[in-house]
């Protein structure tokens, strides 16, 4: 991180506690400089995740774009290089643990 963080909770969208059907899937913090998650198998299909995370890629080069002038483009494609990046190493500490 690069930033201090910003402790403010993140709003919870109108649309969600409008929907009855709607459910919470994921939580994600950074702490001590190390991702932290509680996720929910609320899906049947694990690949749904997968689809999530790329809807995920886009809306957050759009978050940078609104809130930080970034280009929406380029910052898809760093995102996009970082996600590889990170299941290049996560696939790699997959190998090493199972030798």
């Amino acid at each position: 991180m690069t930033e201090a963080p910003n402790r403010t909770a993140i709003q919870v969208p109108d649309s969600i506690t409008a929907d009855p059907r709607a459910i919470e899937v994921m939580r994600f913090w950074w702490s001590n400089d190390e991702p932290v998650m509680a996720i929910k198998p609320a899906f049947d299909d694990p690949k749904a995740f997968g689809n999530m995370l790329a809807l995920l890629a886009r809306n957050v080069a759009h978050v940078y774009n609104q809130g930080k002038g970034l280009d929406e483009a380029e910052t898809y494609k760093l995102v996009l290089a970082g996600l590889n990046e990170g299941l290049a190493q996560a696939a790699g500490d997959k190998a090493t643990k199972a030798q």
